[in-house]
């Protein structure tokens, strides 16, 4: 717009410019009241998951504490269904499938575990997850399956306690020495002054003695 321009030639410039950039202006300006009331909607609707994701939690840990198994699976199934993304669903899943290798129920806990790996967001559930599992295969004598879950773990925080189950897998084979070599590993990716380097300095022990035996 021209700075040296009448009155009445700025007010027609103007009604110009809007007569060809109104409707571009609403429209944008729709557009950003959507998305701010949309994204406040979308947070409205998180929180709301979350706060009922809480409560049926909390519903089975009391159903727990009560040793009301039924109870506690029902709110769980619902848990594990509705409030999948949650994490008070992993956290659900988790307890009951220790719940369930407390009565001997490994294929419930094997349920349990196998969902948390298949939904669980964060890569350290979904290892822990696969641990217990693996861990409960080698319970059952499930050799194969175990070592193949142990071998499907690629996080480095857990290097040392898949090494050492992996040692524990081969060890139930017979496999002396490739045991012993996994429980070195495990051994070496420990931490400082780790409680677990006592235990597995003695499996490593064994395996030699037995090697020599």
């Amino acid at each position: 717009m021209d700075i040296y321009a009448s009155d009445d030639e700025k007010s027609e410039d103007i009604k110009q410019w809007w007569r060809e950039n109104g409707r571009t202006v609403i429209v944008g300006g729709a557009l950003i009241i959507a998305v701010i009331s949309g994204g406040r909607y979308w947070q409205s609707y998180q929180q709301a998951l979350a706060e009922k994701a809480s409560m049926t939690y909390q519903q089975i840990s009391i159903a727990l504490v009560d040793d009301n198994n039924a109870e506690a699976k029902q709110q769980t199934e619902q848990l594990l269904t509705e409030y999948s993304s949650s994490a008070y669903a992993v956290f659900s899943a988790f307890e009951m499938a220790s719940r369930s290798v407390e009565r001997g129920d490994a294929e419930s806990a094997e349920t349990y575990l196998r969902w948390v790996m298949d939904n669980a967001s964060l890569a350290s559930h979904i290892e822990i997850a696969r641990l217990r599992l693996a861990q409960l295969l080698l319970n059952d004598k499930n050799f194969d399956q175990a070592l193949t879950l142990v071998n499907q773990s690629k996080s480095a925080g857990f290097t040392s306690l898949f090494s050492e189950l992996r040692g524990d897998i081969l060890a139930a084979q017979g496999q002396d020495m490739a045991a012993r070599s996994a429980y070195q590993i495990a051994l070496i990716k420990l931490a400082q002054g780790d409680p677990r380097q006592a235990l597995l300095q003695m499996k490593i022990d064994d395996m030699a003695i037995s090697n020599d035996g």
